[in-house]
């Protein structure tokens, strides 16, 4: 523990990233208040902007970017045992299918909301959203790449792949169904397919 600081300070702001998590990804950025994020969380109100002195904003930028790196981490365990590139893929969107069914279709990706939310408005969060998603093509092209497909091939693989899951996120969740998934991942599996055959 850190000089100065009492004990469970970090157990606190931790719970107050996580309760922001679930919050942005299931009510969205703008549709949440910090009174809520402190309700969820167990701690004081004041407590928030101790920890975040930034406000909503920091926090927002924080949540991207622990969520993100998080999810990059889960996309590498769920491709690294495979080597058919293809049948990753295919499992890939299998379970985000089953995940967004687990969730009641709330949205998984809280990176997506907020990204939708304020592209246009806050640059801080629109450069956060951007970042973390490239950092997501370029670990899933790096994939790619050492599976034979050729750059630049490789990364436009991957782009259109990410595109493809979260569109199918919106989607899925507009018609609360796991077809949209399962039907974007047959087009995902045709795209890494193609870009094989033609490396």
């Amino acid at each position: 523990m850190s000089e100065g600081k009492a004990p469970g300070t970090h157990e606190t702001r931790q719970r107050i990233l996580t309760a922001g998590t679930e919050l942005f990804r299931r009510t969205g950025y703008t549709g949440t208040g910090m009174k809520q994020i402190a309700a969820a969380a167990g701690a004081p109100f004041g407590s928030i902007y101790h920890f975040f002195p930034g406000g909503k904003a920091q926090l927002g930028e924080e949540v991207v970017r622990s969520s993100g790196a998080g999810y990059l981490e889960l996309i590498t365990a769920l491709m690294t045992p495979y080597e058919d590139r293809v049948a990753a893929t295919a499992d890939a969107f299998g379970a985000a299918a089953g995940t967004l069914a687990e969730l009641d279709f709330a949205d998984p990706c809280p990176i997506a909301t907020v990204a939708m939310e304020v592209a246009s408005t806050d640059e801080t969060l629109r450069r956060a959203t951007a970042e973390v998603f490239d950092s997501w093509t370029d670990r899933l092209a790096a994939y790619y790449a050492e599976g034979g497909i050729p750059e630049p091939a490789a990364r436009e693989t991957a782009t259109s792949v990410i595109a493809l899951l979260e569109g199918a996120f919106m989607l899925g969740r507009a018609a609360r169904s796991t077809a949209p998934v399962l039907a974007a991942g047959k087009a995902a599996t045709a795209i890494v397919r193609s870009a094989l055959n033609t490396g």
